[in-house]
């Protein structure tokens, strides 16, 4: 019976440190993938990591107090029944270490995405324009590095500085070779809404 509460706890804790950087994750594997759409729309999970990531440490915190808690002996000789595979230590282990990745994925997702930057030659400086765009639904780095490498995709970026706290990206480019619209469709293919440029 301990043993099946100990199996819950620890996939219960699994599925909280997934589910707390769900927000996070969709725009990683859309940049990766070369995918963009609905990449932001477990966005509004954001206000609840803190609450899922208390949940994934006390299940399975739980699961380790159970598995490491001294058993009672063996009085009647009987044969011992050999452990299921979660109920093993690495079982536990590797869903440990499952839960430490999915929880700190937004504090190192920005070594993940490919580097997507490219030279740009501006032949007239007058062609060079530099717009600020407000954007609504970003809620951590990967979601800015997501808006980063959709926008990067275009031809004529000269510099681009997007930050989810200001929920903002200020884009330098030259007007002979990409358009503001291009640059809000490119936001807009992320999942994220561009607002308006300033």
């Amino acid at each position: 019976m301990a043993q099946e509460k100990s199996k819950k706890a620890v996939i219960t804790g699994a599925i909280a440190a997934l589910a707390a950087s769900s927000c996070c994750i969709p725009p990683l594997i859309a940049a990766v993938a070369g995918i963009g759409g609905a990449s932001s729309s477990l966005s509004w999970m954001e206000p609840f990591r803190p609450y899922l990531i208390g949940i994934a440490i006390i299940a399975i915190g739980y699961a380790w107090y159970t598995h490491l808690k001294p058993k009672k002996a063996d009085d009647c000789g009987c044969e011992i029944e050999k452990p299921k595979f979660y109920q093993k230590r690495s079982f536990l282990i590797g869903m440990t270490l499952f839960a430490i990745i999915s929880i700190t994925i937004p504090y190192y997702s920005h070594l993940l995405f490919p580097d997507n930057k490219k030279r740009v030659v501006v032949d007239n400086v007058s062609s060079i324009n530099k717009v600020e765009i407000q954007i609504e639904g970003m809620t951590c780095d990967a979601c800015q590095n997501h808006v980063d490498f959709a926008v990067n995709e275009l031809n004529g970026i000269v510099s681009l500085s997007t930050s989810y706290e200001n929920q903002n990206t200020i884009v330098e480019f030259d007007t002979t070779q990409t358009s503001i619209i291009e640059i809000n469709q490119a936001i807009s293919s992320t999942g994220y809404k561009p607002l308006k440029k300033n």
